[in-house]
């Protein structure tokens, strides 16, 4: 018969065996640090993490270097950030944002229409009011009180462009890795236009702390109010100041589908990498999606308390920009699941 102190060992030896990678993981030797850091999505993130370097290397906090980065993107002309994005179907730019610090502090606006910077919208939501999420009209309104200009309704030229082609079919196909800037020039129907998609940066500061950011147009010709992953806390961005950072880019109703942001934090608190924790995500949304997952990119970017930085992407052609004291700038090609 098994005594008490055999049947504890035993049990003991079953619960390691059944964590398995997570804790060998955390028992591997940590990397040396390399604070402050920066680490934003896609090519274009090369010039926003500039912006954020900008605040980082004069010693400033990561909240405001994560702000100030991806405004780079929302002041530039893009198809897929700011209100030169691509507009809904019914040809109005609407805006997506969120924005998280160190102690949890969060905001997000969703639906924005005629403001320049969302996330600065989403910073004053966090800041200046109770509630982490305001909406269209409502966010609106509060972004004017705030002393935020509201700028012409009027389409850039490159999205009114692709507006009026894609009219001439209306049909609705995402277009996988279509915020590479290489693809710019594409114009047209869903299906070989500039659809979609994020910036997403996260950055630790030389205290060590963490925030991130989000911003986006949204899919290109979506449905009039969509909202994907990037304005909600936990599905596009999260930060655990104790563990660890992490957001995503893609089709975000695939991330929501997971809370993926946070599920990447919560597998790093579990002791793997940033990057198998975001494989690992990346593999939950593959098996969700079955045969229908080549159909999509998904892709995640993540940081520890350590200043390690990884990424996975489920499709191919995914890069992520990296900026910190040893290597200024620095694109990386993302491994992948799907080949």
């Amino acid at each position: 018969m098994p005594t008490r102190r055999k049947f504890l060992a035993s049990s003991t030896s079953l619960a390691l065996l059944a964590v398995g990678s997570p804790l060998e993981a955390a028992s591997l030797p940590p990397l040396p640090a390399k604070k402050p850091l920066v680490i934003s999505t896609w090519d274009t993130g090369l010039a926003a993490n500039l912006g954020a370097w900008k605040v980082l290397s004069k010693g400033g906090r990561a909240l405001d270097a994560v702000e100030a980065g991806v405004m780079v993107t929302e002041d530039s002309q893009n198809c897929c950030v700011g209100l030169g994005g691509n507009p809904d179907r019914e040809g109005i730019v609407t805006l997506d944002a969120c924005i998280m610090d160190d102690q949890f502090n969060c905001g997000s606006v969703a639906a924005l229409e005629r403001i320049k910077h969302p996330i600065s919208v989403a910073r004053r939501i966090m800041e200046r009011t109770p509630h982490v999420m305001l909406v269209g009209e409502g966010a609106q309104q509060f972004a004017v009180a705030q002393g935020f200009p509201l700028e012409s309704p009027k389409l850039s030229p490159d999205a009114e462009k692709a507006y009026r082609e894609w009219l001439k079919t209306s049909e609705y196909k995402p277009v996988v890795n279509i915020e590479n800037t290489g693809n710019k020039k594409a114009v047209g129907p869903v299906g070989g236009a500039n659809n979609h998609d994020t910036i997403a940066m996260l950055a630790q500061d030389a205290q060590g702390n963490l925030s991130g950011s989000c911003t986006t147009s949204g899919m290109g010709f979506k449905m009039r109010g969509r909202l994907g992953d990037s304005p909600l806390i936990g599905s596009g961005l999260f930060v655990d100041n104790a563990v660890g950072a992490a957001a995503a880019t893609g089709q975000g109703e695939d991330v929501i589908r997971i809370a993926g942001s946070h599920t990447v934090v919560e597998l790093m608190r579990q002791g793997l990498s940033p990057k198998a924790a975001c494989k690992a995500a990346v593999e939950r949304i593959a098996k969700v999606k079955g045969a229908k997952a080549r159909d999509i990119q998904v892709c995640f970017i993540a940081v520890n308390t350590q200043g390690q930085h990884g990424a996975y992407a489920l499709q191919k052609g995914f890069s992520y920009a990296v900026c910190d004291q040893t290597n200024q700038q620095q694109l990386i090609q993302s491994e992948y699941l799907l080949s």
